[in-house]
Formats: C-alpha cells, sequence, structure tokens
C-alpha cells in the first residue's frame, strides 16, 4: 500500500520543486535496567508501545550506557493531488558494557496533505534481530537459558483531520508480525492495532494531546498446547501528553502513559493462563533551540511493570542527554 501510495504521488509530482531536508541526531542514555531500557523508550502513541521484553523474572540485567544516533533524511514532492513528505529514519542503540543488546530499526514513511487540514500518513517499521535477553526455552523439554531474539516488522495508517483552530483528531491503524528465533518460535505473533487520538490546541504555543490504543496478538503458541507457552494478548494503552513552547528556544514534553497487557492462553500449565500485566510510564523532555538547526535534549522515564503470577515488581529508570542538528 506505501509503495502504490508512494508511486501515485511522484508520478503527478514535479521534480523540479521537491525540497530535501536531514536531521541526525544523538542522545547517550544511562540505564537501570537493560532488558527494559528498549521497550521503555519505544512506549509511545508514534512508538511501539506493545513491544516485548522478557518475563518479569529474567529481567534486572544491569545498568548501562546507552548511545542512540538517529538519522532521518525527507523530501517534499508538490503535485496535483496535494503535497507529499517522505522520509527514511535510520534508528539504533549501542550498548558500553552489554553490547550484545545492540539493535537498530528503520522506518519508511509517507505523509500526504490533501489540504492543510486534512492529511493521511502511511509508515513501514521493522526493528530486525533483537535480543530480548536470555529466556528458558520450551521446545527442547530441557528447559535451559537461550537467547531470546526478535524480528518485528510493523505497517501503520493514521489519518488526521484538523477540526477547528483548537481540536484535531487522528485515527490510527496497524498491523504486524514478529518473528523469534528458533528457539522460541512458538511466539511468533501476528497482531492489529486501532485507536482514536485527539489533540487540544491550547494555545499556539501549547497542546495536550490523549490517545488510546487497543491491540489483539495472536500467538503460534496457541496452536502448540505441547510447549505451555502460549503468548498471545489483549493490549490496551492510554496515553496523556503535554507539549509546550516556554520560550521561544525552550521546549518542554511530558507524557504519562498506562499499559494493560491480559494475557488469553487458555492452555492448562501456561504460566500466562489468567495472567496480567500493569505497566505505568512517566517521561519529561527539555528542548533547548541554540540555533535555527542545532538543539540540545535533556530527558527523564520511569516505568514500573507489574504482572499477577509472579512476586516481582519490576522498574526502570533512564536519564538522557542530546543533540540534534537540522542540515
Amino acid at each position: 500500500m506505501l509503495v502504490v501510495a508512494a508511486m501515485l504521488m511522484l508520478s503527478t509530482a514535479s521534480p523540479a520543486m521537491a525540497e530535501w531536508s536531514a536531521t541526525a541526531g544523538g542522545v547517550l542514555f544511562y540505564t537501570d535496567d537493560v532488558a527494559l531500557f528498549s521497550a521503555t523508550n519505544r512506549s509511545g502513541l508514534d512508538g511501539d508501545p506493545s513491544q516485548p521484553v522478557l518475563d518479569t523474572s529474567s529481567t534486572g540485567i544491569g545498568k548501562d550506557m546507552v548511545f542512540e544516533p538517529e538519522f532521518r533524511v525527507g523530501t517534499v514532492v508538490p503535485s496535483s493531488l496535494g503535497q507529499t513528505t517522505f522520509s527514511v529514519k535510520a534508528q539504533g542503540f549501542i550498548y558500553a558494557i552489554n553490547p550484545e543488546f545492540n539493535q537498530a530499526s528503520v522506518s519508511l514513511e509517507a505523509m500526504h496533505s490533501f489540504t492543510p487540514n486534512t492529511a493521511i500518513r502511511l509508515r513501514y517499521y521493522t526493528a530486525p534481530d533483537q535480543l530480548l535477553g536470555r529466556s528458558e526455552e520450551r521446545r527442547s523439554g530441557t528447559g535451559s537459558l537461550q537467547d531470546e531474539r526478535l524480528t518485528s516488522h510493523i505497517g501503520s495508517v493514521r489519518f488526521d483531520h484538523r477540526l477547528s483552530e483548537h481540536w484535531e483528531v487522528q485515527l490510527f491503524g496497524r498491523a504486524g508480525i514478529r518473528r523469534y528465533n528458533e528457539s522460541f518460535e512458538q511466539r511468533d505473533t501476528l497482531f492489529w492495532t486501532v485507536g482514536p487520538h485527539v489533540i487540544w490546541h491550547v494555545t499556539h504555543r501549547a497542546k495536550v494531546i490523549l490517545g488510546y490504543h487497543y491491540e489483539r496478538g495472536l500467538a503460534e503458541g496457541r496452536n502448540q498446547i505441547q510447549f505451555e507457552d502460549d503468548n498471545s494478548y489483549v493490549h490496551h494503552f492510554a496515553s496523556l501528553g503535554l507539549d509546550t513552547e516556554l520560550t521561544d528556544h525552550l521546549e518542554l514534553d511530558l507524557d504519562f502513559h498506562y499499559e494493560r497487557n491480559n494475557w488469553t492462553s487458555g492452555i492448562r500449565g501456561d504460566e500466562r493462563n489468567g495472567g496480567h500485566e500493569n505497566i505505568y510510564l512517566g517521561s519529561g523532555r527539555f528542548l533547548y533551540h541554540i540555533t535555527e538547526h542545532t538543539g540540545l535534549t535533556m530527558g527523564f522515564q520511569r516505568a514500573q511493570r507489574k504482572q499477577n503470577f509472579v512476586q516481582t515488581h519490576d522498574h526502570t529508570d533512564n536519564v538522557s542527554a542530546g543533540v540534534i542538528y537540522q542540515f
């Protein structure tokens, strides 16, 4: 769908009027839990809030410094159908103490504006061969600890419409597949997501974002009862955010997210049978514009996770500082 839309827009575009831009940045994080860091950072209305993590009993791997490089290149192409922005973003996490957790992701995006008030966004996202950590495998019957790796392929669509000077709505949907390495392939999952976002432009300097996602995931393990490892789920995600310009040079973003995972396994002997998980995440970020093209960031995140079928109560804290440069 994304490729077809891109070809249609380009076929009617005026190449001479295309505008190119590039943005590069780097953020350095301190985290107190390597196993939860990636999922915490990708939790958000525009991220991947249902990214799996290790079972709670296997987290708490340790502290680390993590560098996040990011590079985005995009072009704006006008056409007889409106204006389209095409972009490619590459992002990664590089761990200082635990390099086996190093990972990368790539996003391809097309954003088409039919009018100044109406637009549609198409996106493809992939995060290949991501290490979640070491988990107890079920396929061999030995219960040995093995590396658990994950590759995600996700396509999404978002329809945006500005209702008035102060109100904007977005309708969001996505579908994807998560594939695990051979030792955990019963956890391969197909999923789909739907949800609305509402944006209140309080002033020209401040806006409040409220969103909700409902997601259903179906795992191969639901049909392989011998492994007693069905990670099928219903995921509820609610988010409240405030983006504000405190001054001409300083911005502040505040977010609070709540997640509820209800595991739907009906397999006797599966620890997820009747299980659920609650996640609370709060974050804040300052962005200071040094010049028109350069900015500095500082941020903090805290997440708490609790599953009802284990006794531990996991949490993670992340502190960050970074720089952004637009070419």
